[in-house]
């Protein structure tokens, strides 16, 4: 989807329509979960602080998150997507993968049903998505990003090989900006110079991934589109407004933070023997503690363990701006498959 929540945003309300918009980041320390591409002119991205956001573009718009309406228009959308096939791996409320080599409608060509189903999201949902078309995943997220918004590319094998190669290594999907920024400092720039390199190199540079690297610069990606992604962890997180100072006022809100944590772990059904402590400091310096059980934690376990985590740390002359707690080592879903979710940070 292009823009996703702000572009449901602009739908419901003519006002912001044509108009510089973020979803999120309302509060003085908010972060902007969605920008308009308006916004986007501006330099104004997801992830960005608010405050870097009305810098950038003193006209912004912010507004708050309604995460039911986007969670609602996402399961329309994939109601549209089980029309043509039901082997779909979401990424997340706004995107997912769709294999369509067997499809319900017995369409051969998959432009086709592109381009069917981009049709019907403007007619059924007045929004507008954008589609990648390759014959693996790799290359077909990599697609789905070039002609945004509403757009549709497609990558054929015979073409592959060298779109890669004359690609950035920073706009390949699974290269983050940390690994960019050290593929570069090794003279890797552009896909043809991460293809001169050796797979002895590029593991020893890059550990497993090196191999991942190797294979997808001669367009190789043999992951099947998985149906049945499995959550491994589950947590709850806040950022506050002005700095908490003191073990005893940390405590205090993270005894709220945990009630929203087992909210979470009850609608799953799911129960986990890693509690993880995540906090994130004034400076921005940010520490993660967490604490292992042989058996599955209970409420009182939890809370036992991350208090004990809590008393093993220093916390004088330092503010806290961000608190959370998670969950992992999980046990198996009740349920094959798991909707994954977008959590927006409060």
């Amino acid at each position: 989807m292009d823009a996703f929540y702000a572009s449901v945003e602009q739908r419901d309300n003519p006002d912001l329509r044509g108009k510089p918009v973020a979803v999120g980041g309302t509060r003085k320390r908010g972060v902007v979960a969605a920008a308009s591409y308006e916004a986007r002119k501006y330099g104004v991205r997801s992830a960005m602080s608010s405050i870097v956001a009305k810098r950038k573009c003193p006209s912004i718009v912010f507004v708050r998150p309604r995460m039911e309406v986007y969670q609602a228009v996402s399961s329309h959308i994939h109601d549209i997507f089980h029309d043509y096939t039901d082997i779909i791996e979401p990424l997340s409320l706004d995107e997912a993968f769709l294999d369509v080599t067997q499809n319900k409608k017995s369409i051969s060509i998959a432009t086709d049903i592109a381009l069917e189903i981009k049709t019907r999201i403007k007619q059924e949902l007045n929004l507008t998505a954008s589609a990648g078309v390759s014959f693996n995943k790799f290359l077909a997220k990599i697609a789905s990003d070039v002609n945004k918004p509403d757009g549709l590319f497609i990558i054929k094998p015979s073409q592959a090989e060298h779109y890669i190669e004359t690609l950035p290594v920073r706009k390949f999907f699974g290269v983050g900006t940390v690994t960019a920024e050290k593929m570069n400092k090794l003279g890797i720039a552009s896909g043809a110079d991460l293809k001169g390199g050796s797979l002895e190199a590029l593991v020893r540079n890059f550990g497993k991934s090196g191999a991942f690297f190797y294979n997808i610069v001669r367009a190789i990606d043999d992951r099947p589109v998985n149906p049945y992604r499995i959550r491994k962890s589950i947590g709850a997180e806040r950022t506050f407004e002005s700095d908490l100072h003191g073990k005893q006022e940390i405590l205090k809100t993270l005894s709220h933070i945990e009630d929203e944590l087992l909210k979470r772990l009850s609608r799953k059904q799911r129960k986990g023997r890693t509690i993880t402590l995540k906090v994130k400091f004034d400076d921005f310096g940010q520490i993660t503690r967490s604490k292992s059980s042989e058996q599955y934690l209970t409420p009182a376990l939890i809370r036992k363990y991350y208090v004990q985590l809590v008393e093993a740390e220093n916390w004088e002359n330092r503010g806290v701006r961000l608190l959370g707690l998670t969950v992992s080592n999980l046990d198996k879903p009740t349920n094959d498959f798991v909707q994954l979710e977008l959590p927006f940070k409060h």
